[in-house]
Parts: C-alpha cells; structure tokens; sequence
C-alpha cells in the first residue's frame, strides 16, 4: 500500500503558497518519512525537484477572505479540497495544509490508525488553550470537524464523505440556509463537517484524531528560534494590552496567520 501526504498549493496576490507547500514538504520527509504530491496550477521548472508528484489542477475559488496578518483583503484559492480523494496518487493519503507546520512526527499514529477516513474535531489557539476555539458552526452550533489535516483511504466509507462534500460545495447557498451559515464564502471545514453528519447517518458518532490542532492566530506572531532543537516562539497580546509569548518545541501547528510563517520561511 502506497502512503504520502498531499498539499493543495495555489498562489495568490499575497501569499506564496507554493514556495510554503515545498518548504512543507522537506519537513513531511523528515518528520514522516513519507513522499509528497503538490496539487497546483503552478508551472515552475523546479515542482518535480521539490516534490515526489506534481498534480495540475485549475485553481477553484473560495471567494475573498480579509486576512489580519495582511490587512487586506485577497483572493482565496482552496475550494478544490474535495477533489482529494480523485487526485491521489496513494492508497493511503495525509491531506494538510500548506500552512500547517510538522514539527514532530505525531501524524505517523493516525497513518497507523485502523480508521479510513480521520480528521481533527478540536483546536485550541497557542495563545489562549484553555478557551474554547471554533467548536461549533452556524445558527444551530454544528459541531465542526477540520480539513486542515484529513487522512483518508481509497475506501467506499472516504469516497461518500469526499463525494458528500463535493455535493455540498455544489450546492453552497442551499447548505448555508439549512445550517444558518453567516459567512458567505464556501469553507472546506462546514463541508466536511456537513459531509461527516450525512455519512453517520446524522448521528455525528464520527471517529476523529483525538488531540487537537494547535492553532496560531494571525493577530499571533511566530518566529523560528532555533533549529536544533527546534523552538517556535509565538508573541501576542495578552488580556492587559501587554505583549507576552510563549515557546514550543515538537509541536506541530496551524499556521493560520501566512505572513510570519513566510519571513520565517525566506530566511530559512
């Protein structure tokens, strides 16, 4: 059986994307030990140097998103996630972020996971981990599950899930006005989490990684500080107004601020 991670790479008018996805990658390797597949309209003579398998694909809109980190609003390219399941080159697939950042190699116990299909249900932010953080969704609190990180099998039980979401993102306005979705823009987590409710049965009795994502806001800024050991340090404001910070070390995160992770990124 065939095993690798799989990132979805699209640039767009602030953030390189694909440059993050290779950078990714040499760390999925590391940490992993498990070859990459980029999924990306990008033609870049050095794609098949810096990955095992470069899918091209058409970049699919999400809509345009404001991005603290950025002050400003720009365009958001990750729609196509649901095409995971045909695009695969394995049998086995880790689907991440290109901003979620392996720091350890935690993710091999959901590779070893007897379950087809996997994802996190629970995050907490790096700065605040004791409040609650994106735990539920629309007028109704759905609980919501996270595409940043997917595992999946080529099995009947992921391939209704994935085509669950493709079904959803097709028919967005509608699924918005069932779940009492405010935000306008199609995401990937509602979907999976709606997908996730209809293949259950909609009983949500739904197997999930049982830790959560480690999340870093974009308000939250992030610095590499050493490389060996590896130490992130991540500085925000506290309650107070008063900067704080805090260091972690084998923890992987979610990136979810690009503008810090890119500085770190260029200086590497």
């Amino acid at each position: 059986m065939t095993t690798g991670a799989l990132i979805f790479a699209f640039n767009n008018e602030k953030t390189d994307y694909v440059q993050m996805a290779a950078w990714s990658a040499e760390r999925i390797r590391r940490y992993l030990n498990i070859p990459v597949a980029v999924v990306t309209d990008a033609t870049d003579a050095g794609l098949h140097q810096q990955f095992e398998k470069v899918i091209f694909a058409g970049a699919e809109t999400g809509g345009s998103r404001y991005f603290e980190d950025y002050a400003d609003t720009v365009s958001w390219h990750n729609a196509g996630r649901t095409n995971a399941y045909r695009l695969s080159p394995f049998d086995q697939t880790l689907v991440l972020d290109s901003d979620y950042v392996v720091c350890s190699d935690q993710l091999k116990a959901v590779l070893n996971a007897p379950q087809d299909f996997l994802a996190h249900r629970t995050a907490f932010n790096v700065a605040w981990p004791a409040d609650p953080f994106l735990d539920t969704f629309g007028r109704n609190q759905f609980p919501m599950w996270w595409a940043t990180v997917m595992m999946f099998r080529k099995s009947a039980t992921a391939q209704y899930i994935f085509d669950a979401m493709t079904m959803i993102k097709s028919h967005w306005q509608h699924y918005r006005t069932l779940y009492g979705i405010t935000e306008k823009n199609y995401r990937n987590d509602y979907a999976l989490s709606i997908a996730l409710g209809i293949v259950s049965g909609h009983t949500l009795k739904v197997d999930s990684i049982p830790w959560p994502i480690c999340s870093v806001m974009p308000d939250t800024e992030l610095s590499l500080m050493s490389a060996d050991p590896e130490l992130w340090q991540f500085k925000y404001a506290g309650t107070d107004g008063k900067p704080k910070s805090v260091g972690i070390a084998g923890q992987d995160f979610h990136a979810m601020g690009k503008k810090h992770l890119e500085a770190v990124i260029e200086a590497c």
